[in-house]
Protein backbone atom coordinates (compact mmCIF):
# COMPACT_ATOMS: atom_id res chain seq x y z
CA UNK A 1 0.00 0.00 0.00
CA UNK A 2 1.32 3.42 -0.79
CA UNK A 3 1.79 6.48 1.42
CA UNK A 4 -1.31 7.74 -0.68
CA UNK A 5 -3.73 5.49 0.16
CA UNK A 6 -2.82 5.47 3.50
CA UNK A 7 -3.47 9.24 3.51
CA UNK A 8 -6.93 8.35 1.94
CA UNK A 9 -8.01 5.97 4.47
CA UNK A 10 -7.22 8.04 7.31
CA UNK A 11 -9.42 10.73 5.46
CA UNK A 12 -12.11 8.41 5.63
CA UNK A 13 -11.65 7.92 8.87
CA UNK A 14 -9.86 4.74 9.21
CA UNK A 15 -8.48 3.41 12.33
CA UNK A 16 -4.45 2.43 12.16
CA UNK A 17 -2.08 0.68 14.61
CA UNK A 18 1.47 1.64 14.88
CA UNK A 19 3.97 -0.81 16.24
CA UNK A 20 5.50 -0.22 20.10
CA UNK A 21 8.61 0.24 21.62
CA UNK A 22 11.72 -0.09 19.79
CA UNK A 23 14.35 0.93 22.20
CA UNK A 24 13.14 -0.54 25.38
CA UNK A 25 12.33 -3.79 23.83
CA UNK A 26 15.72 -4.17 22.74
CA UNK A 27 16.20 -3.83 26.50
CA UNK A 28 13.63 -6.12 27.70
CA UNK A 29 15.74 -8.72 24.80
CA UNK A 30 18.69 -8.54 26.38
CA UNK A 31 20.88 -6.20 24.17
CA UNK A 32 23.16 -3.43 26.05
CA UNK A 33 21.90 0.09 25.77
CA UNK A 34 25.10 2.40 25.76
CA UNK A 35 25.77 4.92 28.18
CA UNK A 36 26.28 7.98 25.34
CA UNK A 37 23.65 6.92 22.61
CA UNK A 38 20.89 4.86 24.29
CA UNK A 39 19.63 2.60 21.47
CA UNK A 40 21.66 4.63 18.95
CA UNK A 41 24.57 2.04 19.03
CA UNK A 42 22.11 -0.98 19.31
CA UNK A 43 21.67 -1.25 15.76
CA UNK A 44 25.13 -2.67 15.32
CA UNK A 45 25.02 -6.46 15.59
CA UNK A 46 21.38 -6.63 16.27
CA UNK A 47 20.04 -6.82 12.99
CA UNK A 48 17.72 -9.96 13.24
CA UNK A 49 16.85 -8.98 16.73
CA UNK A 50 15.46 -5.58 15.30
CA UNK A 51 14.15 -7.30 12.19
CA UNK A 52 12.17 -9.81 14.66
CA UNK A 53 11.21 -7.20 16.72
CA UNK A 54 9.38 -5.83 13.89
CA UNK A 55 8.17 -8.84 12.56
CA UNK A 56 6.44 -9.58 16.24
CA UNK A 57 4.45 -6.03 16.17
CA UNK A 58 3.32 -6.73 12.30
CA UNK A 59 2.32 -10.12 13.62
CA UNK A 60 0.57 -8.68 16.09
CA UNK A 61 -1.58 -6.03 13.86
CA UNK A 62 0.56 -3.07 13.51
CA UNK A 63 0.47 -1.62 10.17
CA UNK A 64 3.21 1.16 10.51
CA UNK A 65 6.65 -0.31 12.00
CA UNK A 66 8.96 2.27 12.99
CA UNK A 67 13.15 1.71 12.69
CA UNK A 68 15.49 2.39 15.59
CA UNK A 69 16.81 5.87 14.66
CA UNK A 70 15.25 7.59 17.62
CA UNK A 71 18.59 8.35 19.22
CA UNK A 72 20.91 7.51 16.12
CA UNK A 73 21.45 11.43 15.00
CA UNK A 74 25.57 12.37 14.85
CA UNK A 75 24.86 14.17 18.04
CA UNK A 76 24.42 11.18 19.90
CA UNK A 77 26.42 8.93 18.22
CA UNK A 78 29.82 11.07 18.18
CA UNK A 79 29.65 10.55 22.06
CA UNK A 80 29.64 6.86 21.31
CA UNK A 81 32.56 6.83 19.31
CA UNK A 82 30.67 6.09 16.57
CA UNK A 83 30.57 9.28 14.21
CA UNK A 84 32.24 7.93 11.77
CA UNK A 85 29.48 5.49 11.27
CA UNK A 86 26.37 7.40 11.88
CA UNK A 87 24.79 6.45 7.69
CA UNK A 88 25.83 2.62 8.08
CA UNK A 89 23.99 2.68 11.74
CA UNK A 90 20.87 4.45 10.03
CA UNK A 91 20.73 2.19 6.87
CA UNK A 92 20.94 -0.90 8.88
CA UNK A 93 18.65 0.17 11.05
CA UNK A 94 15.95 1.15 8.24
CA UNK A 95 17.28 -2.12 6.83
CA UNK A 96 16.31 -4.03 9.34
CA UNK A 97 12.54 -2.95 9.07
CA UNK A 98 12.17 -3.00 5.44
CA UNK A 99 13.21 -7.23 5.82
CA UNK A 100 10.64 -7.27 8.67
CA UNK A 101 8.08 -5.91 6.03
CA UNK A 102 9.14 -8.12 3.01
CA UNK A 103 8.80 -11.39 5.71
CA UNK A 104 5.20 -10.36 6.84
CA UNK A 105 2.39 -12.51 5.69
CA UNK A 106 1.25 -12.09 1.71
CA UNK A 107 -1.55 -9.24 2.36
CA UNK A 108 -0.16 -7.11 4.51
CA UNK A 109 0.50 -3.62 3.81
CA UNK A 110 3.38 -1.98 6.28
CA UNK A 111 4.24 1.12 6.50
CA UNK A 112 8.21 2.10 7.55
CA UNK A 113 8.33 5.24 9.31
CA UNK A 114 11.92 6.80 10.46
CA UNK A 115 11.95 8.03 14.01
CA UNK A 116 13.67 11.80 14.25
CA UNK A 117 13.70 12.82 17.82
CA UNK A 118 15.39 15.78 19.36
CA UNK A 119 17.13 14.10 22.02
CA UNK A 120 20.84 14.98 22.51
CA UNK A 121 23.08 14.27 24.97
CA UNK A 122 21.72 13.48 28.32
CA UNK A 123 22.75 13.32 32.06
CA UNK A 124 23.64 10.11 33.36
CA UNK A 125 21.22 8.19 35.58
CA UNK A 126 18.59 11.32 34.72
CA UNK A 127 15.94 11.68 32.03
CA UNK A 128 16.92 15.08 30.99
CA UNK A 129 19.65 16.49 28.88
CA UNK A 130 22.81 17.91 30.03
CA UNK A 131 22.95 21.32 30.04
CA UNK A 132 26.48 21.59 29.64
CA UNK A 133 27.06 19.70 26.39
CA UNK A 134 23.63 20.72 24.41
CA UNK A 135 24.89 21.75 20.79
CA UNK A 136 24.78 24.61 18.98
CA UNK A 137 21.24 25.36 16.81
CA UNK A 138 23.62 25.06 14.12
CA UNK A 139 25.34 21.57 15.42
CA UNK A 140 21.58 20.79 16.02
CA UNK A 141 19.96 21.32 12.72
CA UNK A 142 22.77 20.04 10.61
CA UNK A 143 22.38 16.61 12.94
CA UNK A 144 18.92 16.67 12.11
CA UNK A 145 19.23 17.02 8.70
CA UNK A 146 21.89 14.71 7.97
CA UNK A 147 19.25 12.56 9.69
CA UNK A 148 16.45 13.06 7.71
CA UNK A 149 18.08 13.17 4.26
CA UNK A 150 19.68 9.84 5.69
CA UNK A 151 16.03 8.24 6.60
CA UNK A 152 14.81 9.36 3.44
CA UNK A 153 17.85 7.52 1.07
CA UNK A 154 17.60 4.42 3.44
CA UNK A 155 13.89 4.15 2.13
CA UNK A 156 11.52 5.30 4.68
CA UNK A 157 7.72 6.15 4.01
CA UNK A 158 7.80 8.96 6.65
CA UNK A 159 9.60 10.65 8.95
CA UNK A 160 7.65 10.18 12.44
CA UNK A 161 8.71 12.90 14.55
CA UNK A 162 9.08 11.37 18.24
CA UNK A 163 8.71 13.08 21.93
CA UNK A 164 8.62 16.65 20.95
CA UNK A 165 8.95 19.07 23.97
CA UNK A 166 11.58 21.46 23.52
CA UNK A 167 10.17 23.95 21.19
CA UNK A 168 13.38 25.30 20.21
CA UNK A 169 14.34 21.43 19.25
CA UNK A 170 11.21 20.33 18.19
CA UNK A 171 10.99 23.79 15.44
CA UNK A 172 14.60 22.24 14.45
CA UNK A 173 13.87 18.83 13.98
CA UNK A 174 10.30 19.55 12.29
CA UNK A 175 12.21 21.76 9.89
CA UNK A 176 14.61 19.01 9.24
CA UNK A 177 11.76 16.80 8.66
CA UNK A 178 9.62 18.60 6.00
CA UNK A 179 12.77 19.34 3.98
CA UNK A 180 13.06 16.31 3.01
CA UNK A 181 9.60 16.04 1.28
CA UNK A 182 8.75 12.84 3.05
CA UNK A 183 5.17 12.75 4.89
CA UNK A 184 5.24 13.79 8.30
CA UNK A 185 4.01 12.67 11.82
CA UNK A 186 4.14 14.73 15.16
CA UNK A 187 3.67 13.27 18.16
CA UNK A 188 4.76 15.41 21.35
CA UNK A 189 5.13 14.64 25.23
CA UNK A 190 3.40 16.09 28.71
CA UNK A 191 4.21 16.25 32.22
CA UNK A 192 1.56 16.76 34.83
CA UNK A 193 3.01 19.18 37.47
CA UNK A 194 2.80 18.98 41.14
CA UNK A 195 -0.36 21.28 41.06
CA UNK A 196 -2.35 19.45 38.39
CA UNK A 197 -1.55 20.79 35.23
CA UNK A 198 -0.45 19.45 31.94
CA UNK A 199 2.47 21.29 30.34
CA UNK A 200 5.35 19.92 27.75
CA UNK A 201 7.25 16.85 29.41
CA UNK A 202 10.58 19.60 29.08
CA UNK A 203 11.90 18.89 33.11
CA UNK A 204 14.07 21.66 32.66
CA UNK A 205 11.01 24.52 32.87
CA UNK A 206 7.30 24.52 33.10
CA UNK A 207 6.94 24.79 29.44
CA UNK A 208 3.14 25.43 27.89
CA UNK A 209 1.98 22.32 26.32
CA UNK A 210 0.85 25.46 23.38
CA UNK A 211 4.19 26.02 22.86
CA UNK A 212 5.18 22.39 21.32
CA UNK A 213 1.09 21.84 20.20
CA UNK A 214 1.05 24.69 18.29
CA UNK A 215 4.38 23.04 16.42
CA UNK A 216 2.10 20.98 14.62
CA UNK A 217 0.19 23.05 13.08
CA UNK A 218 1.99 23.39 9.63
CA UNK A 219 1.90 21.95 5.88
CA UNK A 220 3.29 18.95 5.51
CA UNK A 221 2.43 17.56 8.95
CA UNK A 222 -0.14 14.82 8.02
CA UNK A 223 -0.67 13.21 11.70
CA UNK A 224 -0.49 14.45 14.60
CA UNK A 225 -0.64 13.06 18.41
CA UNK A 226 0.82 12.07 21.78
CA UNK A 227 3.34 9.76 22.60
CA UNK A 228 5.87 9.09 25.70
CA UNK A 229 3.02 10.03 27.42
CA UNK A 230 1.05 8.25 30.70
CA UNK A 231 -2.37 6.81 29.44
CA UNK A 232 -3.60 8.89 32.55
CA UNK A 233 -2.96 11.99 30.65
CA UNK A 234 -3.11 11.20 27.17
CA UNK A 235 -6.62 12.87 26.62
CA UNK A 236 -5.96 15.99 28.31
CA UNK A 237 -2.55 16.06 26.58
CA UNK A 238 -4.93 15.35 23.15
CA UNK A 239 -7.59 18.58 23.92
CA UNK A 240 -4.35 21.05 24.24
CA UNK A 241 -3.24 19.43 20.86
CA UNK A 242 -6.79 20.04 19.11
CA UNK A 243 -6.43 23.73 19.45
CA UNK A 244 -3.88 23.63 17.22
CA UNK A 245 -3.61 20.42 14.66
CA UNK A 246 -7.06 19.09 13.12
CA UNK A 247 -5.97 16.16 11.17
CA UNK A 248 -5.88 12.72 11.97
CA UNK A 249 -4.51 11.95 15.87
CA UNK A 250 -2.37 9.33 17.22
CA UNK A 251 -1.74 8.32 20.67
CA UNK A 252 1.23 6.04 21.65
CA UNK A 253 2.07 6.39 25.22
CA UNK A 254 4.67 4.61 27.69
CA UNK A 255 4.78 2.66 30.78
CA UNK A 256 7.77 2.85 33.39
CA UNK A 257 10.73 5.53 33.30
CA UNK A 258 14.11 6.30 32.00
CA UNK A 259 17.33 6.12 34.11
CA UNK A 260 20.11 7.30 31.29
CA UNK A 261 20.67 4.68 29.34
CA UNK A 262 18.20 2.03 30.70
CA UNK A 263 14.49 1.70 31.08
CA UNK A 264 13.37 1.25 34.63
CA UNK A 265 10.23 -1.37 33.73
CA UNK A 266 8.23 -0.10 36.90
CA UNK A 267 4.21 0.29 36.98
CA UNK A 268 3.81 -0.43 33.24
CA UNK A 269 0.45 -0.57 32.39
CA UNK A 270 -1.31 -3.64 31.78
CA UNK A 271 -2.06 -4.58 28.23
CA UNK A 272 -5.86 -5.23 29.49
CA UNK A 273 -6.07 -2.29 31.04
CA UNK A 274 -4.47 -0.19 28.29
CA UNK A 275 -6.95 -2.18 25.97
CA UNK A 276 -9.64 -0.40 27.76
CA UNK A 277 -7.73 3.06 27.31
CA UNK A 278 -7.39 2.48 23.45
CA UNK A 279 -11.61 1.92 23.40
CA UNK A 280 -11.58 5.43 24.72
CA UNK A 281 -9.26 6.60 22.45
CA UNK A 282 -10.67 5.11 19.33
CA UNK A 283 -14.36 6.20 20.35
CA UNK A 284 -12.84 9.67 20.76
CA UNK A 285 -11.40 10.16 17.33
CA UNK A 286 -7.94 8.88 17.84
CA UNK A 287 -7.18 7.17 14.71
CA UNK A 288 -4.03 5.44 15.23
CA UNK A 289 -2.83 4.06 18.21
CA UNK A 290 0.44 2.19 19.20
CA UNK A 291 2.92 1.53 22.41
CA UNK A 292 5.91 4.09 23.27
CA UNK A 293 8.62 3.36 25.71
CA UNK A 294 8.38 0.04 28.14
CA UNK A 295 4.87 -1.54 25.96
CA UNK A 296 5.58 -4.31 24.16
CA UNK A 297 3.91 -6.52 21.74
CA UNK A 298 1.04 -7.63 24.11
CA UNK A 299 0.11 -3.55 24.23
CA UNK A 300 -0.20 -3.26 20.39
CA UNK A 301 -2.10 -6.70 20.78
CA UNK A 302 -4.47 -5.02 23.26
CA UNK A 303 -4.71 -2.20 20.54
CA UNK A 304 -5.88 -4.36 17.91
CA UNK A 305 -8.74 -5.85 20.25
CA UNK A 306 -9.82 -2.66 20.84
CA UNK A 307 -9.99 -1.31 17.41
CA UNK A 308 -12.08 -4.73 16.56
CA UNK A 309 -14.28 -3.89 19.44
CA UNK A 310 -14.99 -0.44 18.29
CA UNK A 311 -15.44 -1.19 14.78
CA UNK A 312 -17.92 -3.74 15.56
CA UNK A 313 -19.69 -1.41 17.25
CA UNK A 314 -19.69 0.95 14.83
CA UNK A 315 -20.70 -1.64 12.45
CA UNK A 316 -23.94 -2.29 14.29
Amino acid sequence: MSYQQIRERLGQGARLLLDGAIGTELQRRGVPMDPHSWCGAATLGNDAVLTGIHLDYIHAGADVITANTYASSRLMLTGAGLADRVAEINRRAVDAALAAREQAAAGRDILVAGSLSHMVPMQAGRADYDPKRRPSNQQTADAFGELATLLREAGVDLLLLEMMYDPELARLARDAALATGLPTWYGLSARRLDDGRVVAYDLSAETPLDAVSELADHDGIDVAGVMHTGSDLVAEALDGLRRHFHGPLMVYPDGGYFEMPDWQFVDVIAPERFEQYAREWFSAGVQIIGGCCGLTVAHIEAAARARSAVEEIASE
